[in-house]
């Protein structure tokens, strides 16, 4: 900043060559004394040390000599005043920059210091330089504070003994604004304390102290490379012209600009940037939340979330990141590796795979995949020393040695290297994965990961993995998934949204289209609310596959809202390493307000699959009310089904199952439990054969008959009233689906019964 060059102001004096009419031997105000009219001051063209120069005999206690002109006074302008002056015979003096303070009409600035430090001349010919700033602000090196002048008539005054000849040089008068610029703007220069951006020099002291010494200014970068050898903390705002390199161990936090952003300039790097960044999250308490500034993160491989932190393998603490995308770069980083190892399964040890081949090559969150392997089975731990495995899950049929697959599927975000990580929220995030890879991975154990309105783009395989109990209390609440797989047919899809392997997940406000499954889940608690999947394609007489898969058999869950679209809810326990244990029941879940629908389904499509991996299950609770079910492009045959691969279910004893308020719209066979319906008996018979008609959930068997109510009188042979009590005796047919009405004599009419295939509470 400089008014002579950016705005043309003239500042300097004329020189004494050009006249000493100009030059007052007073205050310098208009009508003053000049050296001129004085007669005591006579311009000396040469001079041993000046070009030219005035020359005067001090002759009064102080001496004056003052510029007539007016030198402009701005605020934030600061100015430099400078004269040299010698003594060549008489007596010695003291000389002291000066002024006069004028402000707008001439009138004078009382009350303001308007004379610099004096300095003594002390030879005769020796040559003094004097000096003083004059400005508006009351700065650290400012001699003369105007706050309020709009000029100055500036000059020198001399003091001291009269009678001596001195010599003054031309005066110069300078704009040194720039000199107070960093102070003025609120910067600190780390170049001012020693950095030197060479890129090999420890730079972090002079670092500390610049901020230290900041004061609440900015701290400011210049352009260079910084190498720091040590953790620093910046507690002022600090700005980046230049970038940072340090190890992995040592971490750099900014107390007031805490965001992606200046990460990003410190380092210059987006992927190291925000590595950095996370590792100042966890280890700085003063910040809560990491904003990303809206910033696309350009990956070219997974973030190792763990290993960016560095010094922490277990955190529990409420973190946020929010606002702003990840995006994967193609590349061989993300491509999956596979590997095929012969293991053994021992049921008494249901989560474990022993003498594990190859088991160096194995990787925590691997995709366990072989015979009698249900679905999402992930490796949690590996013990290279006792080749051994922890699962995530039980095996449902794997006793014995054989080989497995193990996938590890690559992540944008991956928490596998943490033992435990809890309370971390994503909000606002947008996770393009691009089809090249999956979204984020859960650490093997931890409570409340949160992911709210966040987008889920084209993941190659998972959105969200867990390997573990790192989803306890897990909560995905108005997210978006978007399935790189939309034209491939549904049942040849691999790509899924979510697993889970603990309690209490809620699942709620989500929209996914085109995967395999919207989730798989294991655990109990969960609340499915509110969410919008649909899995069709543009198959005719289409295959579906499950939307929702349920793999807890006694689940106290709850599935309330939804629009199931082209897809179902598929109910197991291929969690179970042992299957087939007597008095293990399928119970507890509500299934309620829910739209299904089918589109150019097979009508042999259900919407509600039970699939018992080992015999004597049965369902104790099931609630299914109040929903739609809706077809288009043809009809299905029936809602809900028991797929008998494995095994069926045990109806004897069935408990407590509610289908009841439901809507159908497109399908041949309605389900009722209780079933409600009228018996017609035209011709006289003592025993009613009464079929269901399948109509009872599952096709179950007409267990017990409630209610047996006569729609106007029942006659006799004679066509005479007759009034007697029947009784029913139920599972009758080769189904069990019908029941009979036993009654005294043969007799015929209406009667309206309701009849139940579960054991009620």
């Amino acid at each position: 900043m400089n008014k002579v060059i950016t705005d043309g102001l003239v500042l300097m004096p004329t020189p004494f060559a050009d006249g000493l009419d100009v030059w007052s031997s007073g205050d310098g105000t208009p009508g003053s004394d000049t050296y001129e009219q004085s007669g005591n001051g006579a311009f000396v063209p040469a001079d041993q040390h000046f070009d030219g120069c005035l020359e005067f005999i001090k002759t009064d206690s102080v001496a004056k000599l003052r510029y007539m002109g007016e030198t402009s006074v701005q605020p934030g302008c600061y100015l430099r005043v400078t004269a040299r002056v010698k003594c060549v015979s008489g007596a010695l003096p003291d000389v002291r920059i000066a002024g006069w303070a004028g402000q707008a009409g001439g009138s004078h600035l009382s009350g303001v210091v308007e004379t610099g430090s004096s300095v003594s001349l002390t030879g005769y010919g020796d040559v003094v330089e004097i000096s003083a700033i004059i400005g508006t602000g009351a700065r650290t090196g400012v001699d003369m504070v105007w706050a309020d002048a709009d000029y100055g008539h500036i000059g020198l005054d001399f003091t001291g003994a009269n009678g001596g000849v001195v010599r003054v040089d031309d005066i110069e008068i300078e704009d040194i604004t720039g000199a107070f610029l960093r102070d003025m703007l609120g910067i600190v220069d780390v170049r001012d304390y020693g950095a030197l951006g060479d890129g090999v020099t420890d730079d972090s002291a002079a670092f500390e102290a610049a901020d230290n010494d900041a004061d609440g200014r900015e701290v400011l970068i210049t352009a260079g490379t910084y190498f720091l050898g040590d953790s620093v903390t910046f507690v002022n705002q600090v700005r980046f012209e230049g970038t940072v390199t340090m190890a992995e161990e040592h971490r750099l936090i900014f107390q007031k600009n805490f965001d992606y952003p200046t990460y990003v300039d410190a380092f210059g790097d987006e992927e190291l940037a925000f590595k950095k960044a996370f590792q100042a999250l966890l280890n700085f308490s003063d910040h809560e939340s990491l904003d990303l500034g809206g910033r696309r993160i350009s990956l070219t491989a997974p973030i190792d979330m763990q290993a960016a932190v560095n010094n922490r393998t277990q955190f529990e603490t409420r973190r946020v990141i929010h606002n702003g995308q990840f995006q994967a770069i193609a590349g061989p980083a993300w491509d999956d590796d596979a590997v095929l190892a012969q293991a053994t399964y021992n049921a008494a040890d249901p989560k474990e795979l022993s003498n594990v081949a190859d088991i160096g090559s194995i990787q925590v969150g691997s995709l366990v995949t072989g015979n009698g392997v249900g679905r999402e089975v992930y490796v949690r731990e590996v013990d290279v020393a006792a080749s051994t495995i922890t699962l995530s899950q039980e095996l449902f049929d794997a006793e014995g040695t054989q080989e497995f697959t193990f996938t590890r599927f690559k992540y944008l975000l991956d928490f596998s290297g943490f033992t435990k990580h809890s309370d971390l929220i994503l909000d606002r995030v947008e996770l393009r994965c691009n089809g090249e890879c999956s979204a984020v991975m859960l650490a093997p154990l931890g409570v409340l990961f949160q992911m709210h309105d966040c987008q889920f783009i084209r993941p190659k395989d998972r959105g969200i993995t867990s390997i573990g109990g790192g989803c306890q209390g897990m909560i995905i609440d108005r997210c978006n998934f978007e399935s790189d797989e939309s034209p491939t047919p549904s049942h040849l899809r691999v790509s899924q949204c979510f697993n889970t392997n603990a309690n209490d997940v809620k699942i709620r406000n989500c929209r996914a289209s085109h995967f395999r499954h919207f989730g798989v889940i294991h655990g109990g608690q969960a609340i499915i609310a509110n969410n919008h999947f649909f899995n069709g394609d543009e198959e005719a007489d289409g295959v579906r596959v499950a939307g929702l898969v349920l793999t807890t058999p006694n689940c106290a869950s709850t599935i309330s809202g939804n629009y199931i679209d082209n897809c179902f809810i598929e109910w197991t326990n291929e969690h179970d390493a042992e299957p087939d244990v007597p008095g293990y029941s399928f119970g507890a879940l509500s299934i309620t307000g829910n739209v299904f629908l089918s589109i150019d389904g097979q009508p042999s499509t259900r919407w509600i699959v039970v699939k018992p991996y080992g015999t004597g299950m049965f369902i104790n609770g099931l609630n299914v009310q109040g929903n739609i079910f809706r077809t288009y492009n043809g009809s299905i045959e029936r809602v809900e089904t028991v797929d008998t691969t494995y095994a069926g279910l045990d109806y004897s004893r069935m408990r407590d199952i509610v289908f009841e308020g439901n809507s159908f719209h497109g399908v041949d066979q309605t389900t009722r439990n209780p079933h409600l319906e009228v018996h017609t008996e035209s011709s006289v018979d003592a025993t009613w054969v009464v079929d269901t008609e399948k109509n009872l959930p599952f096709g179950g068997p007409a267990r017990h008959i409630d209610t047996l109510v006569p729609i106007n009188a029942i006659k006799n042979g004679s066509n005479s009233a007759v009034f007697v009590q029947p009784y029913a005796v139920p599972e009758q047919g080769a189904d069990e689906d019908e029941f009979h009405i036993i009654w005294p004599e043969p007799v015929k009419g209406e009667i309206r019964y309701s009849v139940r295939m579960d054991d009620p509470s």
